[in-house]
């Protein structure tokens, strides 16, 4: 039996990157897919294709995940499609990287918006349907940076640090209905945002993590299926760091 059979999960912002490869994770375990992305365009498109082509449902829904209204509106489109909600993945992010003396009002406000407020807003829509069926899985993709901050990153590390309080405030919340809530906190991993690091740069910081690479988003994908399924049945509140030993 596949982990995810017979499951609904919602992953935000994952026309791309790891969100996609959560996607397409979770589909190869059964999993049927809804996903959300700013816009649904060729890329979003071709995402959904490829999910469908494990065999599960899949759908794509265009939605900004920092608006409160548009979020109540695509969370009760996913439920008529889909019928429930098991498992939501908060994975929608951006980033607006500046020296704090530089950063911006602007800055700061885009990206707790996108980074945090979007789970606020999609947990408070999934929660009514997960606490009528007695049960779900919530996973907050932070970062380790929101672990032990970094310079040039407040705004981001900020945000990151707010899932992980996020998810242990719902997991104490609704823990007694069944539904449990953890955080990833990725390190160092090979997307499209890390490529255009200078190569000398890559180098320095894959030296310093004990496993000596750069993590994978396959690597991201597989800790996700574990707390999306029953094999975590007993495992909420906890930030489960992917990071190769980078930050112990």
């Amino acid at each position: 039996m596949e982990l995810l059979e017979g499951k609904t999960a919602l992953i935000t912002g994952a026309a791309r990157g790891i969100g996609k490869a959560i996607a397409l994770r979770f589909a190869a375990e059964g999993a049927n897919i809804a996903f959300t992305d700013l816009v649904i365009d060729e890329t979003g498109k071709l995402t959904e294709t490829e999910i469908a082509e494990c065999g599960v449902k899949a759908k794509g829904y265009a939605s900004n995940a920092a608006d409160f209204g548009q979020t109540q509106e695509v969370v009760k489109q996913v439920i008529a499609d889909f019928g429930s909600i098991d498992i939501l993945v908060n994975n929608a992010g951006i980033t607006k990287d500046k020296l704090m003396l530089r950063m911006t009002e602007q800055d700061w406000d885009a990206v707790l918006n996108v980074n945090l407020k979007s789970a606020f807003n999609f947990i408070n829509a999934v929660l009514p349907t997960m606490m009528r069926q007695r049960g779900g899985s919530i996973i907050n993709m932070s970062s380790v940076v929101g672990v032990h901050g970094n310079a040039g990153q407040a705004n981001y590390s900020a945000s990151k640090a707010g899932l992980i309080a996020l998810a242990k405030s719902v997991a104490q919340e609704v823990g007694s209905r069944g539904i449990r809530a953890n955080a990833i906190a990725p390190g160092f991993i090979d997307t499209a945002m890390t490529a255009v690091i200078p190569e000398d740069m890559r180098k320095e910081w894959v030296n310093r993590i004990p496993l000596r690479r750069a993590g994978s988003v396959d690597d991201i994908a597989n800790v996700a299926t574990f707390l999306a399924s029953d094999m975590s049945a007993y495992v909420t509140g906890q930030v489960i760091q992917i990071d190769g030993g980078m930050n112990m």
